[in-house]
């Protein structure tokens, strides 16, 4: 691959001066990131609204649906904050070469099961759980490997590009992937997928990051690990958002697993439409990142966070009691122009707010609470789907995510007031 890799350098060396909303595209090594991810997450995207249908396809049921996230995050309850110790000692673009590859392998896996028509749905359960082992240590040193690309002051516009590029994959990935499916099948997507994961492989091994000696710690990882939660504990701001993420996380994220039979169910439309679905809520996320990456700056981050969670509750609102596709597009960009704007608000100020020294244990505990506690909330709505309906189940992650909203005002006020 390296032999490759100079002939695209010139396309990343751009000499313009990018303006102040694109600042963190003057750093070279972050706009490698930048390009590398669009390629990829479009790719991701385009396999999870593949897989998505594939499992409805195969189960017809809501709760398997549950359980394949279930199985991609469980490893990520069970395992990111111990990946956080290492997020801190060895350097972080190794670490996400190493995921990279992993991911490949499993994306590829699954394509070939499915090309030779012998996919089950144990299958993609066991493969959904190995990306998931996978996932446990990107998504922290993902985290933190903003401040290894760009500067501290340009961090929240690095946040902000990074959701921007994540939702713009968001909207092409799923559209791409409902058109495959609806013509060409699954198995193409997860192949397209699998070769997306060559772009990132290659932008990591063509940057240039200082030499950063992390090493082992004088105390072992077990007390490492203790030293990074007692300063998250003892941090009520720092703790409040953390709890936060992970009562979301059980409450009113997971919406997105109903969306298959919430298509087909309540709106009639098949998997282009499920498509169309995935891609207005990327649509809002997209908006909300674009407008962070241009005013983030500027923004009060406690208010952001609290209007983020009323417009959450209100969408999901919309989504549960629309019968028509244009209000439910409404609602879902709704709901992910609040997601977006929570999570970048939550991940900035969490990011301020830490010593370096502690960054990869406190990010860990960061993507523990967001996608550990994820799965949990995706059997949970996935169950509520099955026994009172589809749009029920959203109405109640609704409901669910407005009192959120108002336990986060009374047990965490200080959040509100953090700039």
């Amino acid at each position: 691959m390296r032999s490759f890799l100079p002939q695209i350098t010139p396309y990343l060396h751009l000499g313009w001066r990018w303006p102040d909303g694109l600042r963190s595209l003057r750093h070279r090594n972050f706009r490698l990131f930048f390009f590398s991810q669009l390629i990829s997450l479009t790719g991701t995207w385009m396999q999870a609204t593949a897989q998505q249908w594939l499992v409805f396809r195969i189960t017809g049921s809501q709760i398997s649906l549950g359980v394949v996230t279930f199985a991609g995050f469980v490893p990520v309850l069970v395992l990111s904050l111990f990946m956080g110790v290492l997020v801190d000692r060895l350097p972080r673009r190794r670490l996400l070469l190493w995921t990279q590859f992993w991911f490949l392998l499993c994306a590829a896996a699954l394509a070939l099961l499915t090309f030779a028509g012998i996919v089950e749905y144990w299958h993609i359960v066991v493969l959904a759980l190995l990306f998931g082992i996978g996932n446990a240590l990107d998504m922290p040193a993902r985290q933190a490997f903003h401040l290894d690309l760009v500067a501290r002051g340009d961090l929240i516009n690095a946040i902000a590009l990074n959701s921007s590029v994540f939702n713009g994959a968001r909207i092409l990935g799923p559209f791409l992937g409902g058109l495959i499916v609806a013509t060409l099948g699954e198995a193409p997507a997860f192949g397209l997928n699998a070769i997306s994961y060559l772009a990132v492989l290659g932008g990591l091994l063509l940057m240039h990051l200082p030499r950063i000696e992390r090493g082992e710690g004088a105390t072992g990882g077990w007390q490492e690990l203790k030293e990074g939660l007692r300063y998250l504990v003892r941090d009520h701001a720092l703790l409040g958002l953390v709890a936060m993420i992970g009562l979301f996380s059980v409450v009113g994220f997971p919406y997105l697993v109903l969306l298959p039979a919430y298509a087909q169910n309540v709106l009639g439309l098949g998997a282009q439409g499920f498509g169309i679905l995935m891609a207005a809520t990327g649509v809002g996320a997209l908006a909300s990142g674009i407008e962070l990456a241009f005013s983030g700056h500027r923004r009060h981050k406690g208010r952001l966070l609290s209007f983020s969670r009323v417009l959450l509750a209100v969408s999901l609102l919309v989504v549960g009691l629309s019968r028509s596709l244009p209000l439910a597009m409404l609602g879902l960009a709704g709901a992910g122009y609040a997601f977006i704007s929570q999570l970048a608000a939550t991940n900035t100020l969490i990011q301020l707010l830490v010593p370096d020294r502690l960054r990869g244990r406190i990010m860990s505990a960061y993507t523990w609470a967001l996608g550990g506690f994820w799965p949990i909330g995706s059997l949970l709505i996935g169950f509520a789907g099955e026994r009172f309906g589809t749009s029920e189940a959203i109405l109640l992650s609704a409901a669910g995510s407005l009192l959120l909203t108002l336990i986060g005002v009374v047990v965490f006020p200080e959040t509100r007031r953090l700039a």
